[in-house]
């Protein structure tokens, strides 16, 4: 799809949105079966950047699927209210309107706004009436090891406040110590308490060891009943990668062709430039189908990745790049 294309259709496609994941009980004989052959990741992985490559008209249009899929985050000691309307400000207008003018394009936003449960209601304010979600971290994030009764009230209180998404941070130590059963009861815990918010499962893969136990993981969460799967919550030494997002990518299709269900999925740290995006793109479109390419089922953590995408874009319309400071935040 061109970006003329685009243009003619909308930039910000409708959020179609499936039924959501009820879960199933615990499979446990399934997760035994569930093996990851690293080598072979490793190497399918390695080719994916130099055969997917995209330019001009196509890489336009690429870009402004990706901004669609972004929750633009901020998730910092200093946040502040001012902070958090500024990145509700830059949500709604992620690129800047002479860019968009040039493009023919009008009406695009960010997929959501990722914040501190402190800043729900201030982000929630900002973004009234713009259709964008507000999305929560919460479950004792980033490290999730404060008691599970207070992680469970913490979503409560982000939902009261909301937040329309809920990303939990799973214990890391059930998956390090197999403890399948616990991690599958704590997720159903966190998403009876999410009630009608969509609950992200996020595993922090960079501490869990192996891809073995990514996959693993992965499915427990989504027979737990997570609506996306989540791979980092940007504070591990190693976030989001493309092996271990293929890796939660065919969990995701097994999970599918099993249940019917379709689960999300979402990188998240990490992914800081627009040739990144547009890579994570064509690994879903290649492995799970354009249906997955909608906001509903797709979305990047991030909060720099904007600024590259809207720096690259000015580059596809004027034939010279700006500075970095012509594209904030807010």
């Amino acid at each position: 799809m061109d970006a003329q294309t685009t243009a003619k259709t909308g930039a910000q496609l409708p959020q179609l949105h499936e039924p959501r994941n009820p879960g199933m009980p615990l499979d446990l004989d399934w997760v035994s079966r569930v093996q990851a052959n690293t080598s072979a990741i490793e190497r399918r992985c390695a080719t994916l950047p130099g055969r997917r490559s995209v330019k001009k008209d196509y890489q336009a249009a690429w870009l402004l699927k990706a901004i669609t899929c972004i929750d633009l985050t901020t998730l910092s000691g200093d946040d502040t209210v001012g902070r958090a309307a500024r990145l509700c400000a830059k949500a709604k207008t992620p690129v800047r309107a002479d860019i968009l003018a040039e493009l023919g394009v009008e009406g695009i936003t960010t997929g959501a706004v990722c914040v501190y449960h402190d800043m729900v209601e201030s982000a929630v304010a900002a973004l009234k009436g713009s259709g964008i979600p507000v999305a929560a971290v919460s479950t004792g994030f980033p490290a999730g090891l404060s008691p599970l009764h207070l992680r469970v009230e913490e979503i409560r209180e982000s939902v009261k406040a909301g937040a329309k998404e809920i990303d939990i941070v799973i214990s890391r130590r059930h998956v390090l110590s197999q403890n399948w059963q616990a991690l599958y009861d704590e997720m159903k815990a966190f998403r009876e308490a999410c009630g009608d918010a969509h609950v992200k499962a996020i595993l922090a893969t960079g501490e869990l060891g192996s891809l073995r136990n990514v996959a693993r993981a992965s499915l427990i969460c989504m027979m737990a009943g997570a609506d996306f799967i989540k791979t980092s919550t940007g504070k591990e030494s190693v976030n989001a990668t493309l092996p271990v997002t293929l890796v939660m990518i065919r969990a995701i299709r097994d999970y599918h062709d099993r249940t019917g269900y379709r689960v999300g999925y979402k990188p998240a740290g990490g992914i800081s430039k627009a040739k990144d995006a547009i890579t994570y793109l064509a690994l879903i479109k290649e492995e799970l189908g354009d249906r997955w390419l909608q906001p509903d089922l797709f979305r990047f953590g991030a909060s720099s990745l904007l600024g590259d995408i809207e720096r690259q874009l000015e580059h596809h319309v004027t034939g010279a790049y700006s500075a970095s400071n012509r594209h904030a935040m807010g």
